[in-house]
């Protein structure tokens, strides 16, 4: 049975912003409370996404804007349910479609390939986009000092990052600045019956494009995507970035961005992802560990 809303996850908060655009918030089903809270009204169809309402709630905004814009151009994404965007209790509240998924695998990475090679190919947008400020999450959460990483650590990261931000400031773009998803890994795609949608569009901006592209590369590095299915992304978008000589460093920079969560979860008392977080650590300072395994903690 489900607990009362006033015992859930930002429970206050959903049933505020569910009644303001005439939804029963009663049979919400909590998806996971990570950086987002996530529900899903099932007999709706809708997906209910909680945002902090700072600059998380800026991209939860955008991101309304940002899908009906893209699909409006053809674009495989997922798409808003409302184009309500509600703010109350100090939250950024937006409404999505849901896409119920078959007991089949999440979409190929090739798809993922063909959407980007589509994203790319787009003329500019309408609307303003911000500049990509890589490893803003990370600079943000070390300058809070969490208590889940040791003080070394913290330095060791803090310098990493700048070292890296640096050169990025330096990379010569093959494929240009335009918009990019910032965030595209095969984890963001899913069915919507047989065709593959990319969602999870809050981190937008103008940036490389080659940004977008190094992240299933990385997850064949640290969470061993099998050398088929990186071929295939590479022959769906048309190019391999790995011949580009700024893959390295968008390389090294994806690993430091995926530590941003973990450092919040450990910090709210996630052992599992604490445990986890320790490991990357280990991994990272280690030159004899530059391609060890990770675990994505769900």
């Amino acid at each position: 049975m489900d607990h009362a809303l006033t015992d859930r996850p930002a429970g206050p908060t959903l049933e505020s912003a569910c009644r303001r655009v005439g939804l029963d918030p009663r049979a919400a089903r909590l998806l996971h409370a990570h950086s987002n809270i996530v529900y899903v009204l099932e007999r709706e169809a809708v997906v209910i996404r909680i945002s902090d309402s700072g600059n998380d709630g800026l991209r939860a905004r955008a991101s309304v804007a940002i899908t009906r814009w893209l699909a409006d151009q053809g674009l495989a994404v997922t798409e808003p349910a409302l184009d309500d965007v509600i703010e109350t209790h100090g939250a950024i509240v937006t409404f999505w479609r849901h896409y119920p998924q078959p007991t089949r695998a999440r979409p190929p990475a090739r798809e993922l390939g063909a959407i980007l090679r589509d994203l790319h190919g787009l003329t500019d947008p309408p609307f303003e986009l911000p500049t990509y400020r890589p490893l803003a999450g990370l600079a943000q959460a070390l300058d809070a000092r969490p208590r889940s990483l040791p003080e070394s650590d913290r330095r060791w990261l803090d310098e990493r990052r700048a070292l890296l931000v640096e050169r990025y400031d330096e990379l010569d773009s093959h494929l240009g600045v335009g918009m990019v998803h910032g965030d595209a890994y095969p984890g963001n795609t899913l069915w919507d019956r047989d065709r593959a949608l990319l969602g999870d569009w809050d981190e937008s901006a103008l940036a490389p494009r080659e940004l977008d592209l190094v992240n299933i590369y990385q997850g064949g590095v640290r969470f061993g995507h099998c050398a088929t299915e990186l071929h295939a992304f590479g022959l769906a978008y048309g190019w391999d970035v790995r011949d580009w000589d700024g893959f390295e460093v968008l390389r090294q920079i994806r690993d430091l961005h995926t530590l941003s969560s973990y450092i919040r979860r450990a910090e709210s008392g996630d052992l599992a992802a604490a445990a986890e977080l320790r490991h990357r650590m280990c991994s990272l300072r280690d030159p004899r560990s530059s391609d060890a395994r990770w675990h994505a903690v769900a």
